[in-house]
């Protein structure tokens, strides 16, 4: 049988516990229990799990404190961690991304959404871990085809990108379409090839980060509460964290974590201002904002080309690198340019 990973499941219900067990075990994984936080510890330290499902409410130690104490042991730093809670208030589920948590489930959950987050954090967990692999192997044998090794990083942060729209259908290939149009930009700029695949790739898994998330927050079809909204928005941050230890020949981490700034100040995660902010995230911004425009939403219908366009135009300068808006809109308008499917 093919090993589809160790999963550590904790929660001080008995009854919970073993549903949660035979139903990991019925989907093929092996699985570790534990009733309390100080037995999820020790099982975590003596056998590593591939993915951890944690209670929060549990007694002597909740799950809050089990998993900053999983993310300050360098053996399970990076093992993803889920909390399946009964914990619907929105703060609480705060506090839990806050200490390092990758998702969240309520319960009573339905069986097949909990088994996709597990899939796809599982996924996830291991084509991060591929991708340093292969970065390793660019740079230990150089003296193989730098194509084939440059295919093969390509089709691996491709296959991480996928997971996020795993998770979020509305924006299904607007990562990839941002990428072609990011490039589309650079090659008008007239940018060194070294810099335009560095924009490709980056373009590929700009919002990497909302694989963070919740799903329900991510597919919203009415407006964004504050808090939602200040979830939304660690998604830069985030995707920086999940790619800063990868060794890209490209600052592929800082375009991601600064995609959403603004040259007046006014973006996020960091308020860069204007030569602070690296060219190719100045790129990506417009080519999120005309894409993101134009695409339809859970809130909302696509707002058209025309309506994209004159929302670049009227804050180049402002909020938008000039010469990269200028680029950007004499694509369309003068040279057809149109965003592939």
């Amino acid at each position: 049988m093919t090993y589809k990973g160790k999963i550590l499941a904790v929660d001080d219900t008995p009854a919970s516990l073993r549903l949660l067990t035979d139903l990991l075990k019925a989907e093929g994984y092996e699985v570790l229990s534990a009733i309390s936080g100080e037995l999820a510890l020790h099982a975590a330290a003596t056998h590593p799990p591939d993915l951890v499902l944690l209670d929060i409410r549990m007694p002597k130690m909740d799950g809050l404190e089990v998993c900053r104490r999983l993310k300050a042991n360098e053996a399970t730093r990076n093992v993803p961690v889920i909390f399946v809670s009964a914990v619907t208030e929105i703060d609480e589920k705060v506090l839990g991304f806050g200490v390092g948590a990758v998702d969240f489930v309520t319960k009573p959950y339905q069986r097949e959404e909990l088994m996709a987050r597990v899939r796809a954090h599982l996924e996830l967990h291991r084509l991060r871990n591929h991708l340093e692999e292969v970065i390793q192997e660019r740079t230990i044998e150089l003296q193989q085809s730098e194509q084939k090794l440059r295919q093969n990083l390509f089709d691996s942060v491709t296959a991480l990108a996928s997971i996020v729209e795993m998770r979020d259908p509305y924006t299904a290939g607007h990562q990839r379409r941002v990428s072609q149009l990011a490039v589309a930009i650079a090659n008008a700029l007239q940018l060194p090839s070294e810099q335009i695949e560095c924009i490709s790739l980056a373009g590929v898994v700009h919002d990497v980060g909302k694989i963070q998330v919740p799903s329900e927050i991510l597919s919203k079809p009415g407006r964004l509460n504050p808090l939602e909204f200040g979830l939304i928005k660690e998604h830069a941050q985030n995707g920086y964290e999940i790619l800063k230890t990868i060794d890209f020949p490209w600052p592929i981490a800082q375009i991601v974590l600064q995609h959403h700034e603004r040259l007046d100040g006014s973006g996020y995660p960091h308020a860069l201002k204007g030569d602070q902010i690296l060219i190719e995230a100045k790129i990506m911004a417009v080519a999120d904002v005309v894409e993101s425009m134009i695409s339809h939403r859970p809130y909302r219908p696509g707002l058209g080309i025309d309506a994209a366009l004159e929302e670049i135009e009227r804050n180049k300068g402002k909020l938008f690198d000039p010469m990269v808006a200028d680029i950007c809109i004499k694509l369309f308008r003068e040279h057809d340019y149109v965003i592939p499917n």
